[in-house]
């Protein structure tokens, strides 16, 4: 383009001025509306062109090629009064250092956010929340560049900041306040992809804070803080799987077995896109049908392992970009793997770039300094109660399922959200309206949560970590419920491990550690879980629990494994475990890999437990009287409850037309000949398809081999009776032959 220099008539400077007020709010970023004094304007006697540009040398406005150098009236203030009739289309060329740049003009464009967006987040009901937070790449009014907006309320004036202008807030742009929402917005031109951003905030008293957007979408690798400009390219290809799962309506009739992952540590160093290329095998080969990553979203300390968030909807960029994280969850949907996450709404850090009184004054946490500080982790309550904070976590899981295909969330920590007294002495907290202890604000928050969730992503679960008798976490919440699809079981988790632990002399006594589980087992949708939870802080890893010399403690280790799969509920086990590691799991080195190298001795010691978790997996799957009616009474029946004295423990489960698979569990190191269970009567004969003391598992290899025929010799309230020999420390599945 030519540009030529104009000699124009202009008005005089007062047109071109700024009165004391709106100069000095705008010059400290105060100024709620700085669209209404920079940009071009009409005037009397023409158009008045101001902007703001700190340090710049020089101004000018450029007019169908035809440049006007704007009047420098100090502050990095520059203005002009042209005479003409109305606003044209026109730049700003700016110089630096001698150096001229044409640019756009910010303040030129009208809001790139739309009434009903801005009403939505009014009502506390934008269910795409992140479609119209944080920043967007867009083109607004012919113009590429990005889209900035940020809810603070409380804030005088916000402005965007970043590598864009050295970081120096004074010369960062000012945002417009959109009427009485909250949100602040700002189309930057020429800002895009890459762009490195944080909001720099005045507060009501007039101190400025320097924030990263909590709604970033991408953020830098911590220890860094800074937000980055995304704009996503991948292109999915697991449309089958997805069809499927928005056809799956009943995931507690399912097979459901979940291999729990700390991404940053399965394998230390790899990224998302190299973990693509080994977990789906792995995975896949041990035959668990979900993988369940701990916490995704970004957080600055990697030992707190994901639990304490300040990038709410970014995933964690140690690992990669958020594109590198949708090719991971899709290569996994590609290989027949669905992928589960945790998700932490319970709670977030108080560092003071992120959301801690974010932008003065408490915001996303309660204003009553008793319910915002969470007394056990030291980090701050989310206020449930708050509309506005309310849809920023609803649509933040929304925004898992849908933009990255999650296929469900497992939500951390649900008991310290439902109690206002949760981990508080008496004078530290306050009853609710009617005199109770229970959250009422975290439970509409919950059930609008899930209710949310399911009638947009009707093939997603929602899982509750919930550790107390909450009534109803897996009711529907038209039935008043919390609306959980499955909750995790403590209960039988914290029992059954007490029950392991003990030496089999001593588990005579506590027999009904074992059976407890069963007189709740349909109270909800259960997951059975021996989590990261349960093998660190000095809890030992799974088989390190477990009694006796190294032979015995992975003979514990096998048979409650097999007892686990064919106990009522879906499983969890963390990775590790699944070949009996010995050391607690640490963040910092992950599984111990090297056990499995047969140069050390791995097998079948280790070897040996794996290839057992692949067979109860495999066998789990083929058998639908493990899983088709995981929630209905119907489908369990105790054949042995009682043997305490033998430490024998022998039920059925029954899958939908009635066929059963008889479990057997012999927790005494003495192998029992003969040993009499009652059974149904219309089976000709039983098959036993698992034993855990099988050779190939590391085991005795005491077997049924042939099939086990009933006699009509009357046991456990049965007519007829089958007669086995069961293995030391071990399991046993049998189905009719």
């Amino acid at each position: 383009m030519t540009v030529r220099t104009a000699s124009v008539s202009v008005q005089p400077a007062a047109a071109a001025s700024l009165n004391a007020t709106d100069r000095g709010r705008l010059l400290s970023g105060a100024h709620h509306d700085p669209h209404a004094l920079l940009g071009a304007h009409p005037v009397p006697g023409g158009v008045v062109f101001r902007a703001l540009r700190p340090y710049a040398q020089a101004v000018a406005v450029v007019i169908d090629g035809t440049r006007t150098r704007l009047d420098d009236i100090g502050d990095g203030l520059f203005s002009r009064v042209l005479p003409l009739d109305a606003i044209p289309e026109y730049t700003l060329s700016v110089t630096y250092d001698g150096t001229d740049s044409e640019v756009q003009d910010p303040y030129r464009f009208l809001p790139a956010l739309g009434e009903l967006d801005l009403h939505l987040i009014g009502e506390g009901r934008h269910e795409e929340l992140w479609t119209a937070l944080g920043a967007h790449p867009m083109t607004h009014e012919g113009v590429l560049g990005t889209r900035f907006t940020v809810w603070a309320p409380n804030a005088q004036g916000v402005r965007v900041c970043g590598d864009f202008c050295h970081w120096d807030g004074n010369t960062g742009f000012p945002m417009r306040s959109l009427g009485s929402s909250g949100v602040w917005e700002l189309f930057l031109p020429g800002i895009g992809e890459g762009t490195l951003y944080k909001f720099d905030i005045t507060r009501s008293d007039g101190t400025r804070t320097l924030r990263a957007d909590p709604m970033a979408r991408r953020t830098e690798v911590p220890p860094a803080t800074a937000s980055i400009v995304t704009e996503s390219s991948h292109v999915w290809g697991d449309a089958e799987w997805m069809a499927g799962q928005a056809a799956q309506h009943t995931v507690h009739e399912a097979p459901f077995s979940v291999y729990e992952v700390h991404l940053a540590s399965w394998r230390p160093g790899l990224t998302y896109r190299q973990l693509a290329e080994q977990l789906p095998a792995y995975i896949g080969d041990l035959g668990f049908t979900h993988v369940q990553f701990m916490p995704v979203a970004e957080h600055p300390f990697g030992g707190s392992w994901g639990y304490q968030i300040t990038g709410f909807y970014a995933p964690t960029a140690r690992l990669g970009t958020p594109d590198d994280f949708k090719y991971l969850v899709d290569a996994l949907h590609q290989a027949g793997i669905g992928v589960l996450m945790d998700w932490v709404p319970a709670h977030f850090p108080r560092d003071d770039w992120a959301l801690a009184e974010f932008d003065g004054r408490p915001l996303y946490e309660h204003e009553d300094p008793l319910r915002a500080a969470h007394p056990d982790w030291g980090t701050l309550e989310f206020d449930y109660g708050r509309r506005e904070v309310r849809n920023f976590l609803v649509a933040n899981a929304v925004y898992w399922c849908e933009e990255f295909h999650i296929d469900g969330l497992r939500v951390d920590a649900v008991a310290s959200m439902l109690y206002l007294d949760y981990s508080r002495e008496p004078g530290q907290w306050v009853p609710n309206e009617h005199g109770g202890r229970e959250n009422l604000d975290a439970v509409a928050f919950l059930q609008e949560m899930n209710a949310t969730v399911y009638r947009r992503n009707p093939g997603v679960v929602t899982i509750a970590e919930e550790s107390t008798a909450w009534d109803g976490v897996t009711r529907a919440t038209s039935d008043g419920g919390l609306g959980f699809g499955l909750k995790w079981n403590m209960g039988w988790m914290h029992d059954s491990l007490e029950y392991m632990q003990r030496e089999p002399i001593h588990r005579q006594y506590h027999h009904n550690e074992m059976t407890f589980s069963m007189v709740y087992a349909y109270s909800e949708n259960y997951v059975l879980p021996i989590s990261h939870d349960e093998v660190v802080h000095g809890k030992r890893s799974l088989v390190s629990k477990m009694p006796g010399d190294w032979w015995q403690q992975r003979a514990n280790t096998r048979a409650y494994l097999g007892f686990m799969w064919a106990h009522p509920g879906k499983q969890l086990l963390f990775m590790g475990q699944e070949f009996a590691q010995g050391a607690e799991w640490s963040e910092a080195h992950g599984p111990d890999w090297w056990l499995l190298d047969p140069a050390y001795g791995a097998e079948p010691d280790h070897r040996g437990i794996r290839d057992l978790v692949r067979d109860l997996n495999t066998l789990y799957a083929r058998e639908p009287a493990l899983w088709q009616r995981d929630t209905d009474p119907t489908g369990f029946t105790w054949i042995a409850g009682d043997a305490a004295e033998d430490n024998v423990f022998a039920f059925l489960r029954h899958d939908a037309d009635g066929t059963p698979l008889l479990a057997v569990s012999n927790f005494s190191p003495a192998v029992r000949h003969g040993y009499r269970l009652g059974v149904p009567e219309d089976i000709p004969a039983w098959h036993e398809i698992l034993n855990t003391d099988a050779a190939r598992y590391g085991g005795s290899n005491v077997l049924n081999q042939d099939p086990v025929k009933p006699e009509p010799h009357p046991t456990h309230g049965r007519p007829t009776s089958i007669q086995l020999t069961l293995p030391p420390l071990a399991t046993l599945w049998l189905r009719p032959a």
